[in-house]
């Protein structure tokens, strides 16, 4: 199917006196015309999103009869510009299942607003996705994790939301959710039993835990003081994206499941002489994807009997 031309982008900045937009800071109508455009350029129709985190990339390669499109070219998307995110959407089928890949995502750190940040999880509300899986490298904070280990979140804390830099501020649009979502089920239980269920059964049971992300605003990485303040607040893994997906897509009443990679080990010891960098979290991605894409094309099947959108 040849794509068709790409709409022209939106204005960056409305001009005073024009009508207040919606929450996200685009107009229902950018979503809907952005969800349209990739309806009309593929025929696949995915009911997961997976969103790929710092070094994961390579899982949306596994994706069976492919189309992507590069972030620039559809209209509406912002662009990735971190190092190990491709900037590509790609649709496919994942062990049978109809996915949706990011190939990279985008963050405050980058200058974004939430509301760009944010913007792809509606648009796959609008395609039909229901579940939404989100991964991310992060930092251990916990000292039984180590370098290697896989967390399914089993909450979050919000600090950039402490500090109302939230996604939903603003005006609400009633079409995509409440004004005032819940967060105590932020991420799906019965999901979490299934990639429990998928380790035991892929024999890597004891390098999967289940834990709190604490979502920081970055790009900076965290001080040994910071990173002992958020261990005892109870935050196992540490890092810089994932929340602010999280509370959109409960918003739009999608499931999620959420999949940490430990790429380093936080250090919360003044006499280490251990730093956190980049490189070192590509690299412990790319050492360990293959264990993430065992259990997410394992998982995904089994999400087919647990399908009903909260």
């Amino acid at each position: 199917m040849a794509p068709q031309p790409p709409c022209p982008r939106r204005e960056e900045h409305k001009e005073p006196g024009e009508e207040m937009r919606s929450s996200s800071g685009y107009s229902y109508e950018e979503y809907k015309e952005t969800a349209d455009w990739l309806l009309a350029n593929t025929e696949h129709r995915p009911m997961v999103a997976i969103v790929c985190g710092s070094g994961l990339g390579n899982l949306a390669d596994l994706l069976k009869e492919q189309v992507a499109f590069k972030y620039e070219d559809i209209p509406n998307f912002p662009k990735s510009t971190v190092p190990g995110h491709a900037g590509r959407l790609v649709f496919g089928n994942l062990n049978g299942k109809p996915c949706v890949c990011m190939q990279g995502r985008f963050h405050m750190y980058e200058g974004y607003p939430l509301w760009k940040v944010t913007f792809p999880i509606r648009v796959f509300h609008l395609i039909g996705v229901q579940t939404v899986i989100v991964t991310n490298a992060a930092g251990g904070l916990n000292e039984d994790y180590r370098v290697g280990h896989i967390m399914v979140i089993k909450d979050h804390i919000n600090f950039p939301g402490f500090a109302g830099q939230n996604p939903l501020m603003g005006p609400n649009e009633d079409r995509f959710g409440p004004r005032f979502p819940p967060m105590s089920d932020a991420y799906d239980r019965d999901l979490r039993k299934l990639a429990l269920s998928a380790s035991r059964d892929l024999g890597f049971a004891a390098e999967l835990h289940e834990g709190v992300y604490c979502g920081l605003g970055g790009p900076s990485f965290e001080t040994i003081a910071e990173c002992r303040f958020l261990n005892r607040l109870g935050a196992d893994a540490v890092g810089m994206s994932t929340v602010h997906e999280v509370v959109v897509a409960r918003h739009c009443g999608l499931r999620v499941l959420g999949i940490s990679l430990i790429t380093n080990q936080a250090v919360m010891d003044y006499n280490s002489e251990a730093r956190a960098n980049h490189e070192e979290v590509l690299k412990a991605g790319r050492e360990s994807e293959k264990m993430m894409e065992k259990l997410l094309t394992t998982l995904l099947p089994r999400i087919e009997t647990n399908n009903n959108v909260n």
